[in-house]
């Protein structure tokens, strides 16, 4: 009895575990709503292919923890920065934009 106890414990904890280390993952169905194809920032028009000042280029403003903000993973030679309430993939070398999407994705669900 105490061996099936025991068995029964480590089986909970283990994937109580395993639950707990799943790594965020962010489905791209319906997050397509999110995304525009240009937006305002700084009393500046911007469009897909347009390269960003330099301000948001900086650490500062580099978004590590994409996931957390429902964004999908950025490409080799990108990271997202935040502009004008927007979420924007940016290229590292020349910060051409890439793609965007507006900040209420924050609340996607």
């Amino acid at each position: 009895m105490r061996k099936t106890k025991m068995m029964l414990l480590g089986v909970l904890l283990a994937t109580a575990g395993a639950v707990s280390a799943a790594p965020a993952t962010v489905s791209t169905s319906g997050i397509q709503k999110y995304e525009l194809k240009e937006f305002i920032a700084d009393f500046t028009h911007f469009n897909i292919g347009d390269a960003v000042p330099e301000m948001y280029r900086t650490e500062e403003y580099n978004i590590k923890q994409w996931q957390l903000r429902n964004l999908p993973a950025p490409d080799a030679g990108s990271h997202w920065t935040y502009m004008g309430g927007n979420y924007v993939l940016i290229t590292d070398a020349d910060g051409k934009i890439l793609k965007v999407y507006d900040g209420e994705i924050f609340y996607h669900r």
